[in-house]
This record gives C-alpha cells, structure tokens and sequence, in this order.
C-alpha cells in the first residue's frame, strides 16, 4: 500500500542520508553507480527473455508463456519497489544482498525450470503443471528483486551528490534502459547461440554478483559494520561458487536431463539456429525417433502409415511437379518418389540441421530411402511462408504437401493462416491438390477444423480426414507436459483443390502401401463425423489456434 506523507523541504535530504565517504571523487563515484545500473538492467533482461525462450521450448506456446512472464514480472517489479522503501536507510547493505541474491535465483533458473520438467513431467496428477507454477515463481522472485534494486540506487546515487529527483531519475532510467538494450541483444545473438541457455544464465548470474558486490563493497564499503562487509563478501563468493560449481557440471546435468526426458537411447542432439534437434534409436534393431524442440516428429515405429496417409491420397492426379513445404526428414519425399511420372521435387526446410541429418546420419537416411541423392529432389532452405510469397512461380504445382509443425505452436500459426493457404492456392495448377496436416483430431477437434475452415476461406474445397494411429510416450502436439495419458492416438489430414472437392482414393498407379481404398473411406467418414461447424477463419492479425 503506497503511504501518504507529507512532502519533504526542497533539497532536504532524509535523516539517515548524510554525504557518503568514498574512495573516490564524486564524479567517478556517479559513474560507477550508473554503470553498475547499466549492468544490473542487462542482467535483468537476460533473465527475463531466458524465462521466456526455455518455458517456450518446454511448455510450448510462446505467445501464452511470454505474456505470462512479462506480466507477473512488470507487476512483482512494482511490489518490490514499494517494498525497498523501508530499506533505504540500509541502502548500501540492501543493495548488495538484494544482488547477490538476484545472482543466485536468475542464474539458476533456467537448471531449476528444466530439471522440473524433466524428472517430474511425467508424474501426472499436480506434478503435470509443475514447470507452469515454477515459470511464475521464478518471474515472481525476479521481478520483485529487479523491482527493490531502483529505489536502492537511488538513494545511493543521491548519497554520491544531492540533486533535483527530476535529474536523478533521468540519469538512472538512461542506465538502466541503454542497459536493458544491450541484454536484449545479447541474449539472442550472444549467449544463447555460444553458451546456450543453461550456461548463459550462469554466467549473467555470475556477472550480477559480482557488479553488485564490487559496487558496495568497493564504494560504499564506509557505510557498512565490519560484520557487514564479511557477511556480504561471504555471500557473493558463495554465490559464485554455486554458480561456479553448476558450470562446471552443466553439461552433465544436460546430458541426464535430456536421458529424462528422450530416453537413454539419445544418439544426436544438437541445437540448431532454430531449434533443437535430437535423434534415438535406429541401432540395434531400436525404432529411430526424431525430436524437434522436444516433440516427437517421426517415429520409426509408425511412420511409414503416417506418411502414406499424407501423401498417397494428394498423388491422385497429374504428379510432374511436386512441392514439400516441411519434411526435411526426408519422407515425405520418399513417399512422392515411389510414384512414376515424377519430374521434380522440391522442398522448402526451414532449418538445414534437419536436411543435413537426413543426409548423414545412417539411419534416418535409411529410413528416407536416400531421397537426397535422387536429382529429381531439389532441397530450399527458406521459411514456407516467404518462399511462398517471394520466390516460386506461379501456377507451377500439381501437389504441395504441407508436413508442417503442429497448429497449435504459436511460431506454426502463420503456416495456417488464410493468407498462407493463397498463397499455395496462387503456386497450385489449374487441377492440382494441395494436403495439409492439421493435427489430431481427437485430441484438438476444434483446432483441426479451423483449419478446415481457414482452407475453405480461402478458395480451396476441403476433403477431411482421419488415421488411427499409435499413442506416443511423448507428445507430438504444442503442449509439452501432455503425457501418455493425453498423447494423440490419430492423425487428421485436409485435402484440397483450387476448385472442386477432390475425392479421397488412390490414384490407379498407386504403389502397395498398408493404405487401402476401404481405408480412406472409413478415414474420411471418421472425419466427418466430428465435423464443427460455424468456425472462422485463421488470419495473420486474428490467429485462432
């Protein structure tokens, strides 16, 4: 609760706040304090967008969890604010605990966000949101410290040389926002391509401590007992070597975290631009499994149904030219490739790490049928939207097969959009046919019929459809903590033309596949089934996933 008080005489200074004695002159004094601000503001920042990239990667939904960080931090900030007011006549010993405790808490959190993840997410019951609950705590504890540090630094500013609060401010705010740029762009382009998350919030922790502790105990060491300044030295060291210690040991904990979470079958984990990229299994007679920011994309075990679901019923047709938006695994193609008649492939992968496993490692290029050596394949590099909008030609298709991530991923939502599905519609020929994955039916109907929707909205008549498949041991769709319990048991797949409704069959010249003529029917019966009725439309600006 904000006190009421009445207003101090200009200038008159509160009665604990007698000139500080400093080791230095008054004007070196300022600039230390003020770049200390300045790091202090960059070190906030990296925790914040640390939150915000590893309970992305973890929960899914970006949009969702960076809000949530945001929001309850900006309000522990003020909390925290309002709560340093008692402890400004203590402001240099504040000050340093508050830091050396920030140190502790920001650098540690990322190691403590994913360890709960990866030992308790599969618990079920309460355990199942435990990282949701620790992703508020963490932004709870780390604003509120972020918050008490302003008022701190005020009053120390104002011990170094009394000026209008105006001007004080002023000078604090330009530190702390110059500051604040610097860590938000040192974070993507610096720490988390170099250090990784873990690592890198060890480090910004470790930086934290020690900016805090030689502020106060370099510069204002006059202002605090003997005792003080043992404890607060003490204190810093102890931080650091925590922190020390959980450097040393990073790589190890990651290692039996990923065990955790993947199995120990973990043959490839490598964390690209874009996204982590893990491989198990496909030695010894193991299924191989590939991983894409902690969800199961391909499984070994079922994946040739899932494939043949997706591709066959789009080959129905003319299939000279064929586009693959996604599926840099490899198997799309693969699929595309056991029909004749086939002239060209092309497919547009966001991520290369993923092209260049499905050319390399052994097994999953076994799995592909060496699809990247066939000339007919040609492989792009791009985001799907962009290449659509920017650098294909136009009517150039007769079948695009979007193998794209789940809708339900915010980063995915732009890939079925209604703006999206014209741009396909303007590459498609005149009797082409364009199939879509659009997630589990059963477990997200109303997610797999928006896109139903959002394809009709855009000139294309829809055929849906439906596969039983096998539940997974790790969820395939946006939500990371959905366990076996909740894990999709089917495949939903929309087919469409530029202008008429294309039946569901296999083309004559279909090769033998577990995919029969009876099947389909019954998939697309399963399908309409379920139908929701009356949904919009997905857009870029009204995203509805």
């Amino acid at each position: 609760m904000i006190e009421p008080h009445a207003p101090a005489p200009p200038g008159a200074p509160p009665p604990w706040a007698g000139p500080a004695r400093l080791p230095v002159r008054q004007g070196t004094g300022r600039f230390l304090v003020l770049a200390c601000v300045f790091v202090c503001a960059a070190c906030g920042l990296v925790y914040e967008l640390e939150l915000v990239a590893l309970a992305s990667y973890l929960i899914g939904d970006s949009v969702t969890q960076a809000s949530v960080v945001l929001s309850v931090m900006v309000f522990a900030m003020g909390i925290g604010s309002l709560a340093a007011k008692r402890l400004r006549g203590l402001a240099a010993a504040a000050f340093g605990a508050l830091e050396a405790l920030l140190a502790l808490v920001g650098g540690c959190s990322a190691m403590a966000l994913y360890a709960v993840f990866a030992w308790t997410g599969d618990w079920g019951g309460p355990w199942a949101s435990g990282p949701r609950w620790l992703l508020v705590a963490f932004s709870l504890a780390i604003g509120l410290l972020i918050g008490a540090e302003v008022p701190l630094l005020m009053e120390l500013i104002q011990r170094i040389r009394r000026q209008d609060a105006g001007g004080a401010v002023a000078d604090l705010f330009a530190a702390d926002y110059v500051g604040a740029l610097v860590g938000g762009l040192a974070f993507p382009f610096l720490l988390l391509p170099q250090l990784g998350q873990l690592t890198g919030a060890l480090l910004t922790g470790a930086v934290n401590a020690v900016a805090g502790g030689t502020l106060v105990l370099g510069l204002f060491r006059r202002d605090l007992t003997r005792r003080a300044r043992w404890l607060l030295l003490g204190a810093n060291l102890a931080v650091l070597g925590v922190l020390a210690t959980a450097a040393v040991l990073v790589d190890d904990f990651e290692r039996a975290a990923r065990e955790a979470v993947y199995g120990k079958d973990v043959r490839v984990a490598v964390q690209s631009g874009v996204q982590e990229v893990v491989l198990t299994g496909g030695t010894g007679g193991r299924p191989l499994d590939l991983f894409l920011d902690g969800r199961l994309r391909v499984s070994g075990r079922d994946e040739d149904r899932y494939h043949e679901a997706l591709v066959h019923p789009a080959m129905n047709g003319p299939h000279a030219r064929v586009l693959v938006l996604g599926g840099g695994d490899g198997l799309a193609a693969r699929e595309v490739l056991r029909y004749p008649g086939v002239q060209r492939v092309d497919v547009v992968e966001l991520d290369p790490t993923v092209v260049d496993l499905a050319r390399s490692d052994p097994a999953l290029s076994r799995l592909n049928g060496h699809v990247y050596g066939d000339a007919r394949v040609h492989v792009i590099v791009a985001d799907a939207f962009r290449r659509l909008r920017t650098g294909l030609p136009a009517p150039s298709y007769d079948v695009v097969v979007a193998d794209l991530p789940d809708p339900g991923i915010t980063a995915s939502t732009k890939l079925y959009s209604q703006e999206f599905y014209g741009l396909v519609r303007r590459v498609l020929a005149p009797d082409g046919r364009l199939v879509v994955h659009a997630g589990p039916l059963a477990a997200r109907p109303r997610v797999f019929w928006t896109v139903e929707a959002t394809m009709r909205a855009a000139g294309l008549p829809t055929t849906p459809y439906r596969l039983s498949g096998r539940a997974s041991d790790v969820p395939a769709g946006p939500d990371r903590t959905a366990r076996a319990s909740r894990s999709p048991d089917d495949w939903g797949f929309v087919l469409a033309s530029p202008h008429t409704r294309p039946p569901l069959a296999l083309g004559p010249r279909a090769p033998g596949a577990r995919l029969t003529p009876g099947a389909l029917r019954e998939a697309g019966r399963a399908a309409a089934a379920t139908r929701i009725g009356g949904l919009p439309a997905s857009t870029l600006v009204h995203p509805r996933y």
